[in-house]
Parts: structure tokens; sequence; C-alpha cells
């Protein structure tokens, strides 16, 4: 409107739809313009043809009093407009074709597998998230260079790779592809789109979740999920061919060697003593070699194989690999030609959504540990090995809780309050509570009263009768001064923190608190939550952080 004003043209106007194209177009004589015949101050009159009209020449285009208007010329301005205009137009279809290209070329290059209900469907979580990386022996198209030509291969290296809610931290658990352990019954898509189920198997080898008797990357999920509790979301996977293109498109990995190595039966490395920078097939011999290091057995190429991934992450990480275009291009291309994902993340856009998810986490939170074994006791010549419980299990319980193996201060640890279980506890005989049955279980209040009475020494309680209606979870209800007996109730009942219900205002000195049993109560005296999970690793189960540079014996 205030260009109108002016006398001069409003943009607007100057983008005319045409009809044939269905489509809008610059036009500079749009209607709206200033009339060309009457110049403008500064521009030079227009100049007027003389010709004399043909007879066929329409009314409008006769001239006046003998004269008919000449055509305008558009001013440099005018045609400098044109081709700015006619150029971005040109650099942002050019821009849009090449974005669409990268993509698709990208696109095109991830292998995915439908894993069914093993994995999630959704790229990301706002919980703890699992992924499995599963690294395979198949020597499928590789011909006879690595031996056993055509071979489907096993899951020959898995690691548990959790990363913290908050994504604070990481831990990433190898487990040994000879633990004896079960696969359970594994649904697979065929691929004529039907689903087969595999039938399970007890007491075999962990590499056997994989391309034996026709599984999946999902059996290897499920059976992950078996062995430690943990719901996996994803799997990524590679063979021996993503080892060498992932280590050349890096530039290299550095990796170091405590002695020297020369393994003539095995992978084929030659290292001297040090540090090396390793790509292509010396980096895919150092992740196999394994009869030249250690004890000669699988444990100690896990080992290898934590060095050299923990290098790979500080390598992909780095400021020179993230900055450099063509790296970057040559990385991306490699990773998604590479691996093998789960149709969960099966798209450049969701691995880029769960690669920014993860970004977050520094290589030195970042945990790398082995699950704890022993040689298999049923075994005369050993080799394999069978869970080393109780650690596997406490293990198991860290992870499970979403706690690091690391000392690392959490976003979590640093804006949670303090739990309600922690501090002062009151003596059994000044806790006073009523007891309501709100489990549905016929007698649950009074015996829940006598244990207390009898076993604990807690006189002062009573029996509230039934609840107004059942609950799920058993509750406690209290006051903030009676704080120091809520946690000695807990404490004997077994109760979680997330079971104690602190009210505002203080009660009268003699005022009992209010325990209301839940469908969660069985019998008195069982506790009615899990003692909590451990927050440091056990003594026997070593770990290295992704920041440490360590040097294989």
């Amino acid at each position: 409107m205030d260009a109108q004003r002016r006398g001069e043209t409003d943009p607007a106007d100057q983008w005319v739809l045409d009809p044939q194209t269905g489509t809008y177009q610059l036009r500079l004589d749009a209607p709206g313009q200033p009339d060309v015949s009457t110049p403008t101050p500064g521009e030079p009159a227009p100049v007027q043809d003389t010709a004399a009209p043909t007879g066929n020449a329409p009314r409008a285009s006769r001239r006046a009093n003998g004269r008919r208007k000449a055509k305008p010329k558009a001013s440099r301005k005018r045609r400098a407009l044109v081709w700015t205009a006619g150029g971005v137009g040109f650099a942002l279809v050019a821009v849009s074709i090449g974005g669409y290209l990268v993509y698709q070329h990208f696109n095109n290059n991830i292998n995915t597998v439908d894993v069914g209900d093993a994995g999630s469907r959704n790229a990301t979580t706002d919980g703890p998230m699992n992924i499995l990386v599963i690294g395979t022996d198949s020597r499928v198209g590789l011909g006879h260079q690595y031996g056993d030509a055509g071979s489907v291969g096993h899951a020959d290296t898995t690691i548990l790779f959790h990363v913290s809610k908050d994504r604070s931290n990481a831990t990433a658990l190898s487990i040994p592809r000879d633990l004896i352990t079960d696969i359970p019954d594994c649904p697979t898509r065929q691929k004529d789109g039907s689903t087969k189920v595999i039938p399970g198997e007890h007491n075999v080898r962990f590499n056997t979740s994989l391309g034996q008797e026709g599984r999946d990357p999902g059996c290897t999920m499920r059976t992950a999920e078996a062995l430690t509790g943990l719901k996996i979301d994803h799997f990524m996977m590679a063979n021996f061919n993503a080892v060498k293109d992932l280590s050349t498109a890096v530039g290299g990995v550095d990796v170091c060697l405590a002695k020297d190595i020369d393994d003539k039966g095995g992978s084929g490395l030659r290292l001297s003593k040090g540090h090396h920078v390793v790509e292509g097939e010396q980096a895919l011999a150092f992740v196999r070699t394994r009869h030249s290091v250690g004890f000669g057995g699988d444990l100690d190429r896990i080992k290898l194989q934590q060095q050299f991934l923990s290098s790979l992450i500080r390598k992909m990480k780095s400021s020179g690999t993230l900055t450099d275009p063509q790296k970057l291009w040559s990385l991306a291309d490699v990773a998604t030609k590479a691996l093998t994902v789960d149709t969960g993340i099966g798209s450049v856009k969701k691995l880029s959504e769960l690669a920014q998810d993860l970004s977050s986490v520094p290589p030195k939170n970042i945990t790398f540990a082995t699950v704890p074994v022993v040689d298999n006791p049923a075994e005369k010549v050993h080799t394999s090995v069978v869970l080393n419980n109780p650690s596997a299990k406490e293990l198991f319980e860290m992870v499970q809780a979403d706690n690091s193996l690391t000392s690392v201060r959490t976003k979590a640890s640093a804006s949670h309050a303090p739990s309600p279980l922690d501090g002062p506890k009151a003596a059994p005989i000044n806790v006073r509570v009523n007891v309501l049955n709100g489990s549905g279980t016929f007698g649950a209040a009074q015996a829940t009263l006598d244990w207390l009475q009898n076993t604990e020494g807690v006189t002062r309680s009573s029996n509230g009768g039934n609840a107004p209606g059942t609950i799920d979870k058993t509750t406690l209800v209290y006051a903030p001064n009676q704080a120091d007996q809520a946690r000695r109730l807990a404490a004997m009942m077994g109760l979680s923190a997330a079971a104690l219900k602190q009210g505002t205002t203080n009660a009268a000195p003699r005022a009992p608190m209010t325990l209301t049993l839940g469908k969660d109560f069985t019998t008195p005296g069982k506790p009615l939550s899990p003692p909590p999970a451990p927050t440091t690793a056990p003594t026997d189960v070593q770990h290295v952080q992704a920041d440490e540079d360590i040097c294989a014996k």
C-alpha cells in the first residue's frame, strides 16, 4: 500500500499467473507499474516509433494524432533485476535437485532388515537407548580371500551399546561370541513377505544367533535381550568390508601395541611395538587377530576391538573429520553402504536423527567393558565360556538401572533432589502407622500388623481396615515431621522412594502415618520393591573409557 501511494510498483503485482503453466512468473510490465510514456525523474524520455502502422494493426496500437507510442526499453536496473531473479531461481532449483539427489544417493546405499517387534520403530526415544552393534564374519560375496568362501557367517563380534537417559554417558558391553546361552524362538521375515519362526536352542554359542538356521539380526537382538534383561531398540551390522572402508574414510585409526605382533596363522597382522595408524586390510587384520595377543583367545581379541572402536570414535568426533567436506562425504557414503540396520532407522533422515540424539555423549564418558565369563566347566578342553555370576548379574542390573560404569556427574544427578530414603531413621518403638488394605487380598492388613508388632517391634501400629478401593502399588503417606518414621518403615517393608508420599504440613505429636497395601503386596516381610541396583561396577569387571590410549599386550 505504501508503494502504491508513492506511485511505485507493489512487488506483489510483478508476479503474474501464467495460465498455460499454472505458475507465477516475474513480469516487469505487470499492471501497476508507472506509464513508461511518462519519464520518471532522472530517466530519459522513451524514444517514439515513427514508423507507419500497418493496415491490419489493432485500433489500440494505432498512433494518436498520427503517431504511435514506441515500445519502451527496459532500464539496465530492470534488466539486472530480471537476470538476478532468474539466477536466484535457477540456483534454488539446482540446490533443491542436488539436495534431493544427495539424499537419494545415501538413502539407496542403506540395507535394512525388518526385525518385527524385536526392535523399535522410532529412531530416538526420551529414555535410555540400547543399540546392538554386530560384526558378522560372513564371507558372502568376498570370494576366497578370507577363507570359508560363501559362509553366511555368525555374530562374530557383538557389542550392546547402552546410552543413558540424559545422554551424558554410554556403556558398551562386549558379549563373547563363545558364550554358552539360550537362543529364543525367532520370527523372521522371508523374501516373499511371510514370517517363519525359527525354533530356539538351549546351551549353544551366542554367535549362532545370527546366520545359522536362517537367523537374522532380530534373532541376535532377542538373544541379547534374554541374556541381559535389556530391551534392544536397534541394531547396526557390519561385515569385513565395513571395517576396511570406514577406517580408510576417516584417514586411518590410531592403535597401540605393547609388543611386536606377527600373526602368521590367523589374520596375517604384522606390526611392531608402539603406535600405528591402520586402515583398510591392515585395520581388518588388527580387529581379527587373536593368536598373538594375551592368551590367544577371543577374550583378548575383544580388547583389541574395543581399543580400535575407541580410537575410531575419537577420530570420527574430531574436528578434522567433521569439518572436512571431502572426509565427511566419504564417511557418510561408506557408512551408509557398509551398515545394515533395522527398518526403524533405515533411512538417512532417521539415521541423522539418531546420530544427532547421540552426538552429545563425549568419548571420556563412553565406557567399554566385557560381560564377565569363566571357562565352561562342562568341557575338558575349554573352547567356550559361561556367565560368571554374580558379577554378570550385578553388571546387567547396573546397566538396566541406567547407572554409568564411570564416575560421571550426569545431568540427572546434578538436578535431582535427595532421595526421601536418605537420612536418619526412627527407632521401631517410635513408629506410628495405621495399616489399610487396598491389595484385594483378604486379611492382608491384619497379617502385616501382626508382623510389624511381633517381629519388627512396631507396637504403635493399628489396623485401619479396608481402603476405599484397591490400588496397584503400596503407598506410605506421612508428614514432614514424620520423615524419620517413614524411612524406618520403608526399610522394613522394602518400599521404594516412589512409594513415599510426603504431605506439606506437620502432623500432631501422636498422629500415625498411613500405610495402604497395594496389589504388589504378597507376604509381610517380603520386600515390595527390588533392592537398588549397584552404582559401581564389580571389581572383576575390567573397563576402559573411549578417550584412553591403551597399548594392547
